[in-house]
């Protein structure tokens, strides 16, 4: 019997060794990124090129600045291209005032035009299950995720920027 609940025991702590080695890479994965972002920021500084504040950026292309969690800070911005990448420090979910929730991964990258951010990676919605969304796109009052059918949703709700809550996986 000893010899059963020996084996057991050190099974358990296996199993939890393993989730915390997980646990701590997710951590590491989570800090490098940014770390990354960090670095970016700290260059473009130094050369003279610091780009605006992210909610500053999506206001002046006429979306709304609660569209990403609030502590996604760091992004870059090619304006001859305009590709969007935002770096959000870990995955999350943020909830927002009509109940509606996006998921992020921790880079959400797109095209940015006017009204618009097309060609999204990085992003997902709840639509009966989590779909990926592709378009954000806005007129009026309205803010339209395309995920592979176009949805609406009244602006208001992603006017005001939201913390994030941690989830396990994108």
């Amino acid at each position: 019997m000893d010899q059963i609940l020996g084996k057991v025991g050190s099974y358990w702590l296996g199993q939890k060794a393993n989730k915390e080695i997980n646990s701590v890479g997710d951590d590491i994965n989570s800090l490098s990124t940014s770390i990354e972002g960090g670095a970016k920021w700290l260059v473009n500084k130094i050369k003279g090129t610091m780009q605006k504040p992210l909610p500053e950026l999506l206001k002046e292309y006429d979306l709304p600045i609660g569209i990403f969690p609030r502590d996604a800070t760091n992004y870059e911005f090619n304006e001859e291209t305009g590709k969007l990448t935002v770096y959000i420090p870990s995955i999350c979910e943020v909830g927002y005032k009509d109940s509606s929730v996006l998921r992020f991964s921790d880079s959400v990258t797109g095209y940015l035009e006017k009204g618009k951010l097309v060609d999204i990676q990085g992003m997902k919605t709840k639509f009966i299950v989590w779909v990926k969304v592709t378009c954000i796109s806005t007129e009026k009052s309205k803010v339209n995720f395309t995920v592979g059918v176009k949805k609406s949703r009244n602006r208001d709700a992603y006017e005001v920027q939201r913390d994030g809550v941690a989830v396990d996986k994108f």
